[in-house]
């Protein structure tokens, strides 16, 4: 009975994403495993336990997407076979299309290792289906709180859920007090990965910061300095907590054109020099926790490096585009850290002037609560806003262009244009050289399709891209 079930529910969810993909009705990611999983909720534990050498699990909240690619890139590329969510539908449902669409009742397709980026909330019911070798946690931001609730909430679901959990190693994000604090809390066998203090670091708190007090104790926490947000150098004065060395910490990190460069050193005292195709500090992030969870996996570092340098942006993770030989960065925002985080790289990409836009969603995927956006840094634009041309859309076009008014922005620079395919070839055809789309979730794929259509994404092999200086 269990196998005539399964049987069903495979057979069922592949001819729905065939009917989705023929009638072009979107990705087909979440309404397939919907269907497998009411005909057999059993789908995920029996196929996962399948994986031959086990399933890595990537949760938080900003960087899961480009990490679980990055770490699949780098085991695809050193000759395993990889199972993937890899357009990031990271809820339950999407898992099991995942699974369902990549392997059969016959099990004639044997996969080395699943990657799976799995939602913060969804992670408790996920990873007890899966039974994860390792997981691997990015950072805890406030994230749609209308959805998730307060952080404390969300960072107790993945902790309890670890707890229950034994056997398994955790890849940590060491500068991130919310997330190291997960191997002295569980017990669980741990690696942590950071980035050292550098030219770029501040004295000064951020913005948008989650930690203020130990989560052990309650003491406030002390910042040598600060990458961003609540990331860098902490201390607790009351009990002891701070920021654990990394077993992997990328030092020296430089930013320039369309790559990210640091060196990464070991514990053991040596080093590797690491180049990713992406943009920004917080990519830098993502790749060093990829890395770590392929050392981790017994990968050789120097050719995990090389494999990572090969890597490319999913759709919406600061996305290269080319449009008549006019440089074209899409990237997804959700919460005020990743905001900020891309409103930095406007910052640095404004010389020789910006056209932006700025498509704002309030649909159940995106959050209904749009009140974020006024815990956003957007003041920061304020000083280089003669060289930025601003076009706001989406559903909420009117409240971003207010908000970017209140924030110091000349109402003379503000365009609202709530249709997408308007907004997108204005943006396109504005007098800047370079352009940049910042999307909310569910404006990001009609608006990837329409920017699809009229610019082209960019192809360039890794080692042809521009080397930082």
């Amino acid at each position: 009975m269990r196998k005539a079930r399964l049987f069903m529910a495979l057979f069922a969810a592949k001819i729905l994403v065939f009917i989705i993909k023929i009638l072009g009705r979107g990705k087909g990611t979440a309404l397939p495993g919907r269907v497998a999983l009411k005909i057999y909720p059993g789908l995920i534990s029996d196929l996962s336990s399948r994986i031959g050498k086990g399933v890595i699990v990537v949760t938080g909240t900003n960087g899961k997407t480009t990490t679980n690619n990055m770490i699949a890139r780098i085991l695809e590329a050193g000759g395993c076979r990889v199972l993937i969510n890899r357009e990031g539908a990271n809820l339950i449902t999407g898992i099991a299309t995942a699974f369902a669409r990549e392997m059969d009742f016959l099990n004639s397709r044997a996969f080395d290792y699943a990657c799976l980026e799995v939602d913060e909330a969804a992670f408790p019911g996920v990873a007890s289906r899966v039974r994860p070798r390792c997981v691997v946690i990015t950072n805890f931001f406030r994230d749609q709180l209308d959805r998730y609730g307060e952080l404390d909430r969300t960072i107790a679901l993945v902790r309890n859920a670890l707890k229950e959990m034994e056997g398994i190693r955790l890849v940590l994000n060491a500068d991130d007090p919310l997330v190291a604090q997960m191997g002295r809390s569980t017990g669980l066998q741990s690696v942590f990965y950071g980035v050292a203090e550098h030219g770029g670091v501040t004295s000064q708190g951020a913005a948008a910061r989650e930690a203020k007090f130990c989560p052990f104790c309650g003491h406030e926490l002390a910042y040598r300095y600060y990458q961003y947000s609540q990331l860098g150098a902490y201390g607790c004065p009351g009990c002891g907590f701070s920021r654990p060395d990394p077993d992997v910490e990328g030092t020296s990190p430089r930013r320039g054109g369309s790559f990210t460069q640091c060196r990464v050193r070991f514990r053991q005292g040596s080093s590797v020099s690491l180049e990713v195709p992406v943009y920004g500090m917080y990519n830098l992030y993502n790749a060093l926790a990829a890395y770590s969870t392929a050392l981790l996996l017994d990968m050789d570092p120097q050719r995990a490096a090389v494999f990572l340098k090969g890597y490319r942006p999913a759709t919406g993770r600061m996305e290269r585009f080319d449009y008549r030989g006019k440089q074209v960065y899409l990237n997804l925002v959700k919460n005020p850290t990743g905001f900020n985080e891309g409103i930095g790289a406007l910052v640095e990409m404004s010389d020789g002037g910006l056209d932006v836009m700025i498509a704002i969603n309030d649909n159940d995927a995106d959050g209904r609560d749009i009140s974020w956006l006024w815990d956003v840094d957007f003041e920061i634009l304020a000083d280089c806003q003669d060289r930025i041309n601003f076009v706001c859309s989406g559903l909420r076009a009117e409240e971003m262009a207010l908000r970017l008014k209140y924030a110091g922005i000349q109402e003379f620079r503000l365009m609202v244009e709530s249709d997408f395919n308007e907004a997108v070839s204005r943006v396109l055809n504005g007098g800047a050289g370079k352009a940049c789309i910042l999307s909310t979730y569910t404006a990001l794929w009609p608006v990837e399709r329409i920017l699809s259509g009229y610019a082209n994404r960019d192809q360039t092999p890794a080692e042809y891209l521009p080397h930082v200086s």
